[in-house]
């Protein structure tokens, strides 16, 4: 600091007074500070993708299931004969936003150790509408998760085509449970 701007600065300061108390201090927070965004750790290790798609036609139904799945369990699945345990909505939601939900809507399935659900995704009247896309999509995801043992189009008074069962396997503490049951009864 140069000896005439030091001048200026204690002839600007001559009648500034200290502050006494610091307790009477109350900082106001600044207009422009953003707040800060919690990151989600649960989807770093997202691993369900959004690059190239082939859309469905329409009138293809959403079916899957995994090798080895009883027959009787896919009927029951399609006439809707399990309890929805859970349900997620993804209509209207952008795509990356839907691949988020469900990511964690399945991770919170499987912790919480439930099987049935269902999820809402719409339905489109063309090929290339957004709810069609995010049912693509929706067909692809499921897959990549390996506890999901199977999925199909809900009943019409469910959702019809614009919803979808999904099963999940069973959890170790099930699979216990239910052996541990039978085992009973053989006695």
């Amino acid at each position: 600091m140069n000896p005439d701007d030091k001048s200026l600065f204690l002839d600007a300061m001559e009648d500034v007074q200290p502050l006494k108390r610091c307790a009477d201090i109350h900082w106001q927070p600044s207009r422009n500070a953003r707040a800060r965004q919690a990151i989600d750790t649960e989807q770093l290790d997202n691993f369900l993708t959004l690059g190239f798609l082939e859309l469905l036609p329409l009138a293809e139904p959403l079916a899957f299931q995994r090798e080895g799945l009883q027959q009787g369990v896919i009927d029951k699945l399609r006439s809707g004969k399990y309890t929805r345990q859970a349900s997620l909505n993804l209509l209207r939601q952008p795509a990356e936003q839907c691949r988020q939900m469900l990511f964690s809507f399945i991770r919170q399935a499987e912790r919480d150790g439930l099987r049935n659900l269902i999820i809402i995704h719409g339905k489109g009247r063309e090929e290339k509408s957004h709810a069609n896309v995010v049912r693509s999509y929706l067909a692809r995801w499921l897959t990549e998760f390996d506890s999901v043992q199977a999925f199909c189009v809900a009943l019409p008074h469910h959702g019809g085509s614009g919803a979808c069962y999904v099963a999940l396997r069973k959890s170790d503490e099930a699979r216990q449970e239910n052996w541990e049951r039978h085992a009973k009864r053989s006695r």
